[in-house]
């Protein structure tokens, strides 16, 4: 387990976790815990091993000039931890690159991490390439084993049989170590999906401001995603074939959310809307 600088004691703390990687389309949830590191002025109070877990030929170090002296910086996990936010929960972050080796040490390191700081709840961050329309609200999954988070969150137990990445290993690691765990994942349009996707990200945000009971500044990934909204239209606009496809993917999915168009459905996303744009410098 890594050695956690002294930090003081935690309001209730929620563990929010993104991995670089196989789980990462569009590197939209490694971006969505950029943010609220920078938004709420995380400070790191650790970080993992690098030697124990990471090919450096795969992920290599990169050389960095500071103050004129040559500094590596190896790629690892790291940890940090935000306080005073608005909502009720001090938050833990842990965001790093997905291990290359030692997959059950990595996890279990991490929940070791979550017990030593009182972490109750764990929230894991991914993203998956689909056939969505760029021109609508990112879809994002919801899941948790957990009945009681089920009921709390609106989750849905998860359905996937497959090959799965890190993000599933620690869900079942956290689970087994009695920690209440739940993920969620963004769709992210697959004829769209290389990186970056500030608007996949922002919809990782929102269902967190949801979950977390908190309102994050948002306003410039906002920003960022109608920038990047403008251009796949230009991209699909300039291809007859692409156009032809997005037009058919926003039928389908316009017939499949129409039940959803409620008044307590559109209130909702008035209400995340105006959280997102009160009193946000950024």
């Amino acid at each position: 387990m890594p050695v956690l600088r002294s930090i003081p004691e935690l309001r209730e703390p929620v563990l929010v976790a993104a991995f670089e990687g196989w789980n990462d389309a569009g590197e939209a949830a490694s971006a969505a815990a950029a943010h609220l590191i920078e938004v709420w002025d995380a400070q790191q109070v650790g970080e993992l091993d690098p030697e124990d877990y990471y090919d450096f030929q795969v992920n290599r170090p990169k050389i960095t000039l500071v103050d004129g002296q040559r500094r590596i910086t190896w790629p690892t996990t790291r940890i940090f931890v935000c306080q005073g936010t608005t909502g009720p929960h001090d938050i833990v972050i842990v965001e790093g690159i997905e291990p290359s080796i030692r997959w059950r040490h990595y996890a279990d390191e991490l929940v070791e991490v979550a017990q030593a700081l009182g972490v109750q709840t764990v929230i894991t961050l991914g993203a998956y390439l689909a056939d969505v329309p760029h021109t609508r609200a990112i879809p994002i999954n919801t899941s948790s084993d957990d009945v009681s988070v089920q009921d709390r969150f609106g989750a849905e137990p998860s359905e996937y049989q497959g090959p799965t990445g890190i993000v599933g290993v620690l869900t079942e690691a956290v689970r087994a170590a009695g920690i209440e765990s739940l993920s969620c994942w963004a769709a992210v349009p697959h004829y769209a999906g290389g990186p970056p996707s500030p608007k996949a990200a922002l919809a990782l945000l929102g269902r967190l401001e949801e979950v977390l009971d908190v309102s994050i500044p948002a306003r410039a990934i906002a920003d960022e995603a109608k920038a990047w909204e403008r251009g796949v239209d230009e991209m699909a606009e300039s291809d007859e074939e692409v156009a032809d496809y997005v037009q058919s993917l926003e039928e389908a999915t316009d017939t499949a959310e129409l039940p959803e168009a409620s008044g307590d459905a559109i209130a909702r996303e008035f209400e995340r809307y105006l959280r997102g744009h009160e009193d946000d410098p950024s």
